[in-house]
């Protein structure tokens, strides 16, 4: 038999039971807080991933952006050489004529009015037959939202300019597709966009980025518009397309936040 002082009664079982789900219950909601040290500790993990994981998405979307941007140029170009088979191997002209108070250019109609409010017909376009209307012709990193675009017309017409030296007067024959002596170095299209500071609610005081529907050598008010990692999407007449830096000390410094700088003389020149 058990010696006596080993003996626990019944009461002293509960107490000692009691006692030990007090303790469990101290040392588990003790080991359950969270500490401001800890919380502070917690913030600053997640900021570091934050901080690593943000410029990796944005990066991803421009990338993304750029990939879209170089589809519609291909499909610009595309249509470009549909254009040229049916016209017996010519180039369009940048305009067409005027018609209706307005200009027929080679993207299509716009009408007169101020500007940003006035119509526009993209059906007399050139490429409209091989394009009908795809959006092929916006660039997704062209900012339409920026307090400081203008548009030209009421809507958005065209992200994209045409090599100006492709085209020729109405009074001249329209430019062969063989006079081009180096497809695979000449422009078609390119990203472009001009500076404003001279057309209402333009002023020198408030320059504001533009569309702009062609490429030249303009000095004054250039027309490249670099805006994927500052380089722009070109698409050449052999319907290749390509990353172009801008012509160096080219920037338009009336709004050296936006890239717009003159693409190189070698790539829009026709010899």
């Amino acid at each position: 038999m058990m010696s006596d002082k080993w003996q626990v009664t019944s009461d002293e079982k509960d107490t000692v039971c009691e006692t030990h789900s007090r303790h469990v219950s101290r040392v588990t909601c003790h080991s359950r807080a969270f500490t401001l040290v800890e919380l502070l500790v917690s913030m600053a993990v997640i900021a570091i991933l934050a901080a690593m994981i943000l410029p990796a998405l944005s990066q991803s979307k421009q990338s993304a952006w750029r990939a879209q941007c170089t589809s519609n140029l291909r499909q610009l170009g595309m249509a470009t050489e549909m254009y040229w088979d049916d016209n017996k191997g010519n180039c369009f002209r940048y305009i067409f004529g005027a018609t209706n108070y307005g200009q027929i250019y080679w993207f299509g109609w716009i009408g007169p009015g101020p500007e940003g409010q006035r119509p526009y017909d993209l059906s007399l376009g050139a490429l409209h037959p091989y394009l009908s209307d795809s959006h092929v012709r916006i660039c997704p990193s062209l900012d339409y939202a920026l307090a400081q675009f203008k548009l030209k017309a009421e809507g958005e017409v065209y992200s994209y300019g045409y090599n100006l030296f492709l085209s020729t007067a109405t009074t001249k024959p329209p430019l062969a597709t063989g006079k081009i002596p180096h497809p695979t170095g000449t422009a078609l299209f390119a990203d472009a966009a001009q500076v404003n500071d001279f057309q209402a609610p333009a002023s020198p005081a408030n320059p504001m980025l533009e569309e702009w529907y062609y490429l030249d050598t303009n000095t004054s008010y250039p027309n490249g518009h670099f805006r994927h990692n500052q380089k722009a999407n070109v698409v050449f007449c052999d319907g290749h397309v390509g990353l172009e830096n801008p012509v160096p000390g080219s920037m338009d410094l009336r709004l050296p936040g936006q890239f717009v700088g003159r693409l190189r003389s070698e790539i829009l020149v026709i010899p």
